[in-house]
Parts: C-alpha cells; structure tokens; sequence
C-alpha cells in the first residue's frame, strides 16, 4: 500500500495545496493560526488521497475491472481528499484552540514567523526589483 501512484497522488495534491496557503500567508491573506490550521488539513488530505486512491481501486476491480479500477482511484482520492481535509481541520482547529496547548501554539508560531519571515521579506525583495 501507499506505493507508486497512490504516492505520488496524495504527495503533489498535499504539497500543491500547502503551497497555496504558504503563498497566501506570505502575502497576509492568512494568519498563522490559520496557516497551522490549513497545514493539519492539507497531511490528511494527501494521506487520505493516498488511501482512497488505493482503497478506491480495489473496490473498483472487484465490482468493475478496468474501467472500475480507474473510476475507483479517482472516486476514492477525491472522497479520502475531501474527508482527510475535513478532519485534519477539524483536528487542527481544536488543538489550537485548546487551552492547555495555547503556550505550545504559541512557540509553534513564532517558529513559523520566523521561518517564513526571510521568505516573505525575500519575495518582497524581489518583486520591488521587478
């Protein structure tokens, strides 16, 4: 499992989506609770992409072989995108917002800040240039 196309899959649909929203926090169209929110959400997305993807084309080869291992795959990586999305939002929204976790969100923040800090300042370097 998780080999091959399934891989790759949930990796560039994962890291595709990640980027977008590091794009969209460097240019301040989110925050970084935010950010940390939407990163939780897009590793299960691209996990669930990953299963459904695999899980997807073994149900559709049972029921259809052929064209239903193809149609499975994508049925499936769309439906495990969508569930792993929601859940790992879901997941990342209730641990930011937990009290007991708020002094570990915020050291996580400004690790973050100071991560993308260079690299927004660095884009803006550039783009003045331009």
């Amino acid at each position: 499992m998780l080999q091959g196309g399934s891989l790759w899959g949930g990796l560039i649909s994962g890291g595709l989506t990640q980027l977008q929203d590091t794009i969209s926090l460097t240019k301040g169209q989110m925050d970084n609770k935010d950010y940390m929110v939407h990163t939780s959400g897009n590793l299960t997305g691209a996990l669930g992409v990953m299963a459904g993807i695999e899980y997807g084309a073994i149900l559709g080869t049972s029921l259809l072989p052929g064209v239903g291992t193809v149609l499975g795959s994508v049925v499936g990586g769309l439906l495990g995108n969508s569930v792993g999305q929601t859940v790992g939002m879901q997941a990342g929204s209730v641990l930011l917002n937990n009290r007991l976790l708020s002094n570990m969100t915020q050291s996580a923040s400004k690790v973050t800040e100071s991560i993308t800090g260079p690299v927004v300042d660095a884009m803006k370097t550039t783009a003045s240039h331009e």
